[in-house]
């Protein structure tokens, strides 16, 4: 009973948290805000394709790691 209570105290602090902390900035001025003299979307043109393929990368080898790790440990 205790462990039970333990747990979904847990998972209500976390539930509660969440919803805590997903905060927004506020949008940003009208008429070219962010220092630019010119009407500018918010962001700027950070490219992310070379972030993504990156966390894909080592996505891959870290599964890739543990398929190889647990088929090691099936053949001991």
């Amino acid at each position: 009973m205790k462990t039970r209570l333990l747990k979904f105290a847990g998972s209500l602090m976390l539930i509660i948290a969440s919803t805590v902390v997903f905060a927004q900035d506020p949008p940003p001025p009208p008429n070219g805000g962010h220092g630019q003299n010119n009407n500018q979307t918010p962001g700027g043109s950070a490219p992310i394709g070379s972030g993504i393929a990156l966390l894909l990368s080592m996505a891959a080898l870290y599964g890739g790691k543990k398929v190889y790790d647990a088929r090691k440990k099936l053949m001991e």
